[in-house]
């Protein structure tokens, strides 16, 4: 007998979003550009205006490739939306573990992170503080980040998207500002005099930890799209 629920609940969404949002790449791009404006003795007005240029720039990408991502697969057909929940359940379990893994052993074998290539070309892009720099350096940031690190973004869409209205419009727009929330707060945190390297050396004492809260969580999330997948549970 299916289990009839309203999904993704708020709960589900703010809390999915909330792990999300402490999210290394981000985060330390925008460190990294902090950095290079401090060096060059930016005024704090100009710091805020490319620090935020570049969170609206993330927000921007992140909410309208979600949304494209959200409609398209609203649109299949019911027996492939099935087929591919339950994919991408698989998939969500898969990074996961690897995101587990990376509590215990961080950085060994496999992990979901942004290749080299891409790093490298992010550190050279972070270092071009212009308006139109810092735009295009967070919609890569976005581009780069979405295929290796978005596995929870992918669930939420994936849950979202079987019953696409303006609630769930609504539902993506807020995990997106949670998203950014915190790259938001590193920014004032410097404009307001926080040294920059407490909050760097705060990222490197939790990364690992991040990693834990992110593998259980989309584990939990995989088994929540194929337990609606299979009709164990129906969106109500």
């Amino acid at each position: 007998m299916a289990v009839e629920a309203y999904l993704p609940a708020l709960a589900t969404v703010v809390t999915t979003a909330a792990v999300d949002s402490i999210n290394p790449c981000a985060i330390g791009v925008l460190i990294l550009m902090i950095s290079v404006m401090l060096v060059a003795k930016q005024s704090t007005k100009r710091m805020l205006l490319l620090g935020f240029l570049y969170v609206s720039s993330v927000l921007t990408v992140y909410l309208l490739a979600g949304l494209g991502l959200m409609y398209y697969l609203s649109s299949l057909p019911l027996y492939m939306a099935e087929y591919i929940s339950i994919a991408v359940g698989i998939l969500i379990i898969l990074a996961g573990i690897l995101e587990i893994k990376d509590f215990f052993w961080y950085g060994r074998w496999f992990s979901l992170t942004i290749p080299a290539v891409f790093a490298k070309k992010i550190h050279n892009y972070a270092s071009k503080t212009t308006i139109f720099g810092v735009i295009f350096l967070g919609a890569f940031v976005s581009a780069v980040e979405l295929p290796c690190t978005g596995a929870p973004y992918l669930a939420i869409i994936t849950l979202l998207s079987q019953n696409f209205n303006f609630t769930a419009f609504i539902l993506l727009l807020l995990y997106n500002v949670i998203f950014v929330a915190p790259l938001i707060v590193i920014l004032l945190l410097v404009a307001f005099g926080v040294k920059l390297h407490r909050i760097k050396r705060w990222k490197q004492a939790n990364r690992s930890y991040m990693r834990l809260l992110i593998g259980l969580l989309l584990i939990a999330l995989g088994w929540l799209l194929m337990l609606i997948a299979n009709g164990t549970i129906n969106l109500g």
